[in-house]
């Protein structure tokens, strides 16, 4: 059965080499149609002249003018084998070569001086930029590499640190809070100790987001209702807008079909988005909340009519510990990019100074291969 298969398989693989050959040899029988049409059409024209003008050895001038014209298509033959056969054959060995990953490669009739020289020297800039974009792309693969292994040093580094003044920090509030009951009602302390608890919440909440920027939690992916999610958000964020007068309006697409996230984690996205929103507006203003639909992707946008951001500002605003505002600690906008980027989707920013900004994150409604957990 194996020499049969053995057997098969080379016949299989002739037929195709003669199909390859055939195939090879359409262009010179294509090019020689129309010069051996003009040579017998000229030979039959010669001829009706020999008979008509009754010239002596006609037949021998005949013999002689057809030979000549067979040479002449041998001679034509020749040349274009020459000048394009073994030009297109050493084509077509390079692309192999290049295909399999051989940028050394060149054509060497690339020194004529005809349009087929000028088809090989730009065939071999191409080869040869095709190579540079190889080691390039080598070069920064390797950077991004050494980069992913800094950052992941850092972040261990940064998770630990957390930890280690998280303890101190806790016996440390405790401490003060001892001192506040202990301290008489009218020492001048007693304001110093508001400042200190606002300071240790305000370092706790750094530690917090620090520790969560440092090690993410992955999605727990589930289909879910979107506008569902938005909305528990804006609830949240309208607790803080209650002695403002900012409007926070949520418009939901009711033909948004359900999109495969995690509600905990979009929200946490969504909040930190409209949080900063309410803290762009001076005074009054409305933040406005939209969910719509664009081919495969759910988007949810957060558009505020607050200050701004500054076009210096601006392609900042999604690295660590960028922040405007004193007491911002300037890790909420890169972590909600990370989870929106865990969750396979972007984060898209336009802002006019004056006129406010709005935020668009865009989810994919459907992961594939990914495995869901019950809701």
């Amino acid at each position: 059965m194996q020499n049969s298969g053995r057997i098969w398989s080379d016949t299989s693989m002739g037929q195709q080499r003669i199909v390859r050959q055939a195939t090879a040899l359409r262009w010179q029988i294509k090019a020689m149609i129309p010069i051996l049409g003009v040579l017998v059409g000229g030979i039959l024209a010669f001829e009706g002249v020999l008979f008509t003008q009754n010239i002596p050895n006609g037949h021998w001038i005949l013999v002689v003018a057809a030979s000549g014209a067979v040479m002449i298509c041998f001679v034509l033959l020749s040349v274009l084998l020459v000048l394009i056969e073994r030009p297109l054959a050493e084509l077509k060995d390079t692309i192999r070569r290049v295909r399999e990953g051989d940028f050394t490669a060149r054509v060497q009739f690339a020194k004529r001086d005809d349009d087929v020289g000028q088809l090989g020297k730009q065939f071999n800039d191409m080869v040869q930029q095709l190579s540079d974009n190889q080691i390039e792309l080598g070069r920064l693969h390797q950077s991004e590499m050494r980069r992913a292994e800094h950052l992941a040093t850092i972040g261990e580094l940064a998770a630990g640190l957390a930890h280690e003044i998280r303890n101190p920090l806790a016996g440390i509030a405790g401490v003060v809070e001892v001192m506040g009951t202990e301290l008489p009602a009218g020492s001048a302390s007693r304001s110093v100790l508001g400042e200190v608890r606002n300071e240790i919440q305000h370092i706790q909440e750094i530690l917090t987001n620090l520790l969560a920027y440092a090690r993410p939690r992955p999605p727990n992916f589930h289909l879910a209702d979107l506008n569902l999610t938005v909305e528990q958000a804006v609830l949240m964020a309208r607790q803080q807008t209650r002695a403002k007068p900012i409007d926070i309006l949520f418009i939901p697409n009711e033909d948004l079909p359900n999109v495969t996230h995690d509600p905990g984690q979009i929200q946490e996205v969504l909040l930190n988005l409209l949080l900063n929103a309410i803290q762009a507006l001076s005074g009054k203003g409305s933040v406005e909340v939209r969910a719509r639909h664009e081919g495969q992707n759910a988007v949810v946008r957060v558009a505020d009519t607050g200050r701004g951001i500054s076009p210096e500002e601006l392609p900042n605003i999604f690295k660590p510990f960028f922040t405007t505002r004193s007491e911002g600690t300037g890790l909420g906008l890169p972590l909600a990019k990370g989870i929106v980027e865990a969750h396979g989707g972007r984060i898209e920013v336009t802002s006019i100074q004056g006129q406010g900004t709005q935020f668009d994150v865009w989810l994919p409604i459907e992961r594939l291969g990914t495995q869901l957990s019950p809701p």
